[in-house]
């Protein structure tokens, strides 16, 4: 095989992958509109009644960054999980590890094709929020940078979830016990600032809030933590994932069993 990018191979799987999605679209497109709605129904309404404003930004536009990651979040990992752990589960993996593509190749093909619908889903929930409250964006580039490099950084760790789990059972813990519960204690609803220490100091051992904050770092131009210290941390997420990513295919780690 030549030292070139094997395209042809990587749009298949793309495509393949959109496909998959585009069979389910209504449904993944009217879950997070519903959730959102209802997300502001009880925060917008019955919190936002009694705490008006957080840091100068109304609360209603305060939560939406935290309402957007907190669907990509899940989004990401479970279009890339399943999408890898599928061909696991039907055998049709070994056709995938004997075809003409690299691990970089697959790995483009499928956490490109998971991004690009966590994405879709954000800009969904983004456009939703619109329909509750004023919400404006202080660096709008900056936001569709931000929002693409957390889709891409939890869709290849929703890789790697696809890879080691062994079971529909297990590709379902670590989203729902542990980045859920992370993500709702990570500043997604409200400011760290308003926590008494020493709480406030055990959240910046939370990762998510790292990630909330740059996010909303786009939108109001302030968060809680600086914004170079978010950026340092989702770079080092990415080059992580790609770390274990690399190890498990050099080692055939639960691709070849």
């Amino acid at each position: 095989m030549s030292g070139r990018m094997n395209w042809r191979g990587i749009a298949a799987i793309y495509i393949f992958e959109l496909h998959r999605f585009r069979r389910t679209i209504w449904t993944s497109l009217m879950t997070p509109v519903i959730t959102t709605s209802l997300y502001f129904i009880v925060f917008g309404s019955a919190i936002g009644s009694r705490m008006t404003e957080i840091d100068g930004t109304d609360y209603g536009a305060f939560i939406v960054p935290g309402l957007i990651m907190l669907s990509m979040f899940q989004e990401s990992i479970f279009n890339a999980s399943f999408g890898i752990y599928m061909p696991k589960w039907t055998g049709t993996i070994y056709e995938l590890l004997s075809a003409p593509l690299s691990p970089l190749e697959t790995v483009i093909a499928y956490v490109g094709a998971a991004a690009s619908k966590s994405m879709m889903i954000g800009l969904v929930i983004f456009a939703t929020a619109h329909l509750f409250v004023d919400v404006s964006v202080a660096y709008p580039l900056a936001m569709l940078a931000f929002m693409a490099v957390i889709a891409i950084s939890f869709c290849m760790f929703g890789f790697i979830l696809g890879i080691w789990a062994q079971s529909f059972e297990q590709l379902q813990v670590v989203p729902m016990l542990i980045i859920m519960p992370m993500t709702f204690l990570g500043g997604a609803f409200y400011s760290i600032s308003m926590l008494p220490e020493p709480w406030r100091t055990i959240t910046l051992f939370n990762p998510v809030i790292y990630l909330i904050s740059g996010f909303r770092w786009t939108f109001f131009g302030k968060g809680d933590v600086d914004i170079g210290i978010s950026l340092t941390f989702v770079a080092a997420l990415v080059l992580l994932c790609m770390a274990v990513i690399g190890w498990m295919f050099k080692t055939g780690y639960r691709l070849k069993k």
